[in-house]
């Protein structure tokens, strides 16, 4: 019960005991007066008329108009004349009804005043006794009126006081709203702070709470510094500082493996040709500041852009992974001439070999084909020149489609006609039980149901990414409200920082209220990093709607994620670069074991995507995996 309801209850007892207890006193006070009042007036109308009695003519008919001229210019109940034998002389008595108070408050407050007695006189002898009694009219409703006032000012003040009490505690109570926010939100597994109220025990509770929050952000953030410093020493190389051979491998395998906006990329590698003879001639630490100098220049390109990676793969040779890069030839001469000016910038740098050779991917290539295909680039680079520059072409099918007006028709023309269809990969946790379905979008093209790898990266080129996000939005409630079942979904970055699909997004939601909390909502990892601000107002707006939320593909960025514990997020799902191999890699091992405690700690549930094995089906609980997803599963 809130405190202005318990404020009125309050109130409206004490008022029913001041005022019971006031009309009590008063209403016994004022009959004790009315009362004394009825008999003084009883008393000297009596000796009045007895007086005039006893000085007039004492025949019948005298009396008699005296003592009813008397009766009919008052308010009397009786007046009585008796002889000194008993016997009734005269008596005029009311016995009709007049209205004033109720009977019921006559009855249960009685006005007892003593009638007057007075001696008529006739000479020296007593001619008889006069008995008057007033009527006790006036009195009970004088009583009743007052009353009816003092019930009327207990009410008015009552209720003015609630009033001016309900003021005063919401003004006080103010920063309680505050107060009940962050415990909400620290229920909600969002640890933040407040500023500290001016009441003395709302203060206390909001710095203890304020405290609670710095602890746990305090925690996560030493956390999070230790596991990406533990992932550093793991999955990068010593010297440059790139991801090493076998995680680059990995991460190779989880980008064939997408089926997103960004399914398809390029594999770049830039080769220092015969580094032995080269570290004779240059000698150790002059080669090593070399391949530094080249490794910053790759990193560099890979930080322009949020999920792009580069890695080195062994001594020599230094590779850049770029999913959603569409033109090899293009990005082989940008790099080529900033690395091959870099080396020339150096004074041992113009005699220094570095061919270069790229090649385009597709989604569900393997990755020994797209490694040879590389490789076999750069082999025809060496023996082209020491700054040559080869791009592979992909031995592939002729596209369906002629150009980007032509992706553009069939692509809406599908979606326009409703060709969307939701594919189905369980989520199961580790004892086997059906978490969620993960439910990419298919599309039918060209005459058959395409998978996302197929016509995404089209979809993105086109800028049509959030009226497809729409579609699976729709077509994912549609089938829980047929179903019942619980489905997980992808959104795209480019429709998190869409307005219009926000709007539209709300709007299914809303008008889905029993299908919604069955939803669950994930977006990539780079997206969230790459628009946090954007991503934290999802989270708030869709909080109250039930639905579940969550980030895939977390791994090489997770540290970057410095305000996760304030999202309030349901689960994350692991990228399967860090699954990849789980069972042999001690370094990816340690990471997922520090991983997952924080994710515990923040009450996420973790998910394994990619896991391939049998072996690391069987492994991956022990880490702290709570569900997992992928072809073993």
């Amino acid at each position: 019960m809130s405190l202005i309801k318990q404020l009125w209850i309050a109130i409206a007892v004490i008022t029913a005991l001041a005022l019971g207890g006031s009309l009590v006193v008063s209403t016994l006070s004022a009959r004790h007066y009315l009362e004394q009042q009825l008999q003084v007036k009883n008393f000297d109308n009596a000796t009045s008329l007895a007086l005039s009695l006893s000085q007039m003519p004492k025949d019948p008919v005298t009396v008699e108009l005296q003592v009813a001229a008397q009766f009919d210019a008052g308010h009397y109940r009786l007046i009585r004349l008796t002889s000194p034998s008993g016997e009734v002389v005269v008596e005029r008595e009311f016995s009709g009804t007049l209205d004033g108070a109720p009977e019921w408050f006559s009855r249960l407050i009685p006005i007892n005043a003593r009638p007057g007695i007075a001696q008529v006189q006739d000479g020296w002898h007593q001619f008889g006794t006069l008995t008057l009694d007033s009527h006790k009219r006036y009195a009970y409703e004088a009583l009743w009126d007052g009353t009816l006032q003092q019930l009327l000012w207990f009410v008015i003040g009552g209720a003015l006081t609630g009033l001016i009490g309900t003021l005063i505690i919401k003004h006080i109570t103010r920063p309680l709203g505050q107060v009940v926010e962050q415990a909400e939100a620290i229920g909600g597994r969002r640890f933040v702070t407040t500023p500290e109220p001016g009441t003395m025990e709302f203060r206390s509770v909001v710095r203890a709470m304020n405290t609670l929050s710095d602890r746990v952000r305090t925690m996560l953030a030493e956390e999070s510094r230790r596991l990406e410093q533990l992932r550093r020493q793991t999955q990068h190389d010593d010297m440059t500082g790139l991801v090493n051979r076998g995680q680059f491998l990995n991460l190779i395998d989880s980008a064939l493996a997408r089926d997103d906006a960004h399914a398809a990329g390029i594999l770049l590698i830039a080769r220092f040709s015969d580094l032995a003879a080269l570290n004779l001639r240059l000698g150790r630490e002059t080669t090593d500041s070399l391949l530094r100098d080249i490794a910053r220049h790759v990193g560099e390109f890979a930080a322009q852009h949020p999920d792009w990676e580069a890695g080195r793969m062994n001594g020599s040779d230094f590779a850049l992974l770029a999913p959603g890069c569409e033109d090899p030839g293009d990005l082989a001469l940008r790099v080529g001439q900033a690395l091959h000016a870099a080396l020339d910038a150096r004074p041992e740098g113009h005699t220094v070999a570095l061919p270069i050779a790229a090649s385009a991917y597709a989604a569900s290539e393997s990755r020994s084909h797209l490694l040879a295909r590389v490789d076999g680039a750069l082999a025809t680079a060496e023996q082209s020149g020491d700054r040559a520059i080869r791009v592979a072409e992909r031995i592939d099918k002729s596209p369906p489609y002629d150009d980007l007006q032509a992706w553009r028709n069939a692509l809406t023309s599908s979606i326009e006609r409703d060709g969307v269809r939701l594919g189905r990969y369980p989520v199961r946790t580790s004892d086997g039980r059906l978490l969620h379905d993960e439910a990419p979008i298919r599309l039918m093209l060209n005459g058959a149901w395409q998978a996302a790898g197929y016509f995404l990266p089209w979809v993105a080129r086109l800028g049509l990414m959030p009226r497809f996000d729409v579609a699976v939005v729709r077509a994912a409630l549609q089938e829980i409200s047929a179903s019942g079942a619980q489905l997980g979904i992808n959104l795209s970055p480019e429709s998190l920082c869409d307005a219009t699909f926000r709007g539209e997004l709300f709007g299914l939601l809303q008008a889905a209220p029993q299908a919604a909390p069955k939803l669950w909502i994930e977006l990539p990892e780079y997206g969230v990093v790459r628009h946090l601000g954007e991503f934290r107002a999802l989270c708030v707006a869709l909080r109250p709607l039930g639905c579940k939320l969550g980030i895939e593909h977390v791994g090489a960025r997770f540290a970057h994620l410095a305000e996760l514990h304030e999202l309030g997020l349901d689960y994350i799902k692991i990228d399967a670069a860090v699954i990849r191999g789980i069972d042999t890699n001690a370094g990816n091992q340690s990471f997922l074991r520090g991983l997952c405690m924080i994710a515990h700690s923040l009450g996420l549930v973790t998910i394994a995507e990619g896991v391939s094995s049998d072996a690391e089906k069987r492994l991956l609980p022990d880490f702290g995996v709570d569900a997992m997803t992928g072809p073993a599963v």
